[in-house]
């Protein structure tokens, strides 16, 4: 790999676009750190330091913003308003006919999906700002009772100009991910996603050792990690491979076709999508119990003292058990949405291709869904496995839910980190070929 790093930085080309692509990831980590206007920076950072545990509705927010949602940075809504509006344009497809013919139009209909996936994040910004602003005005809800004011005004205009000042930070995560789309190595939107993940492992790391002091229980953590990671690597690499032949055909006097190609049906179809999926969902109570909380503790609600007992922190076995069938549920629903097995023999069959020992048409489709049903069911497992670790380590080594190794952090990285040094190495080969004489 590193040999392969090496070669790329030799390439004028291919150093350029690596380059650009560390230049934007840098203007990304600065504008997390930049507070918003009418936030007192050092009251922040105060409660920040004094709050104990970050409250689980929050921590997937602050997770995909490397920190800066607690912050109340200017890019503090970090990348979650784009990835909750492609989620939600991806769903609506299955549902409104007039965007399933936009999926079929190619790369026409695919530019007017993105506009629409724009607007909804905007909306979506507008609306994340306003509640993440409602509850500064209430530090308590953020950082926990001992947080004073962090605000410097409650004045309608100071927080709409906060509101403005988020949204437009919101928008301009999105420009920079399509600026390394386009200029850059790999997908922009994975990629600022995985370095705001990456930037705070060091932290969560050093914060396991300084909780008792321990190196022996830190290095045992970090070699569990790496064993881990190797799983993750070798399951996301994993896929069934379905032989398609390709029947010969004449047209005028070229024989065209005869050839042989594989379906590739990945083991974790479903990505991490399953997983965001089950987390926001489990956050939802937590967060309508924080607004349904009174100054004193015992007048609180018989039902919100059970959603802190029970879905607030993960070490609870009743939440372990819903967020798995959550996921298990989420991923066999993702999957029957993103694949088709009907369309896909269809398009087989137009074509002139079958796999061998299945007859075209609706045997093929059948085949295909019973293939997929097997695949998806170990997925659905490895998925739910990998989200547990880091609330088994919230139970066995009084971690906090942001453990590093397990749940959506590991996930990220591993994709995108596997993604973008394919993509390295492919431009790569396209630019350093061996011929037949050296």
């Amino acid at each position: 790999m590193l040999t392969a790093f090496g070669r790329a930085f030799k390439t004028p080309d291919l150093r350029k676009k690596i380059l650009f692509t560390f230049l934007v990831i840098v203007i990304f980590r600065l504008g997390s750190h930049v507070p918003v206007p009418g936030v007192k920076y050092g009251a922040v950072q105060a409660c920040i330091k004094a709050m104990p545990t970050e409250n689980s509705f929050l921590g997937l927010a602050n997770l995909f913003s490397g920190g800066a949602l607690l912050q109340l940075s200017v890019f503090a809504l970090g990348i979650m308003p784009y990835i909750t509006a492609s989620i939600i344009v991806q769903l609506l497809t299955v549902v409104i006919p007039r965007f399933e013919t936009l999926k079929k139009e190619g790369q026409a209909g695919q530019t007017k999906m993105t506009q629409y996936t724009r607007y909804l994040t905007i909306g979506l910004a507008i609306l994340q700002s306003s509640t993440l602003i409602t509850f500064a005005q209430n530090p308590s809800n953020l950082f926990g009772p001992s947080c004073t004011d962090i605000l410097t005004d409650h004045a309608v205009p100071t927080v709409l100009l906060m509101v403005l000042t988020m949204t437009a930070g919101t928008g301009m995560i999105m420009w920079l991910g399509e600026l390394i789309t386009d200029r850059g190595i790999g997908n922009g939107m994975s990629l600022l996603i995985f370095t705001s993940i990456a930037a705070r492992f060091p932290q969560s790391l050093w914060a396991i050792q300084q909780q008792d002091g321990r190196w022996d229980k830190f290095i045992a953590i970090i070699l569990m990690g790496f064993l881990v990671i190797a799983l993750v690597v070798f399951v996301e690499q994993s896929q069934r491979r379905i032989p398609v032949q390709y029947a010969k055909r004449m047209i005028g006097r070229q024989m065209y076709g005869g050839s042989s190609t594989y379906i590739p049906l990945k083991v974790n179809m479903a990505g991490v999508i399953p997983v965001i999926f089950a987390s926001s969902l489990l956050s939802l109570p937590s967060m309508v119990a924080q607004f349904s909380r009174s100054g004193n503790q015992a007048n609180n609600p018989g039902w919100v003292d059970w959603v802190d007992s029970y879905l607030v922190r993960g070490d609870s076995p009743i939440y372990m058990a819903i967020y798995t069938a959550l996921i298990v549920f989420f991923t066999f629903f993702y999957v029957s949405i993103t694949f088709n097995p009907t369309e896909v023999a269809d398009n087989m069959k137009r074509y002139g291709g079958f796999i061998p020992g299945i007859r075209a048409g609706r045997p093929t489709a059948e085949y295909l869904q019973y293939v997929l049903t097997r695949i998806t069911v170990p997925g659905a497992i490895y998925l739910a496995l990998i989200s547990l670790i880091p609330l088994i380590a919230l139970k066995l080594f009084n971690a906090n839910q942001n453990f590093p190794f397990g749940g959506t952090s590991i996930l990220i990285i591993v994709g995108v980190g596997l993604e973008t040094v394919k993509q390295i190495e492919a431009q790569l080969q396209q630019r350093h070929y061996e011929g037949f004489l050296r």
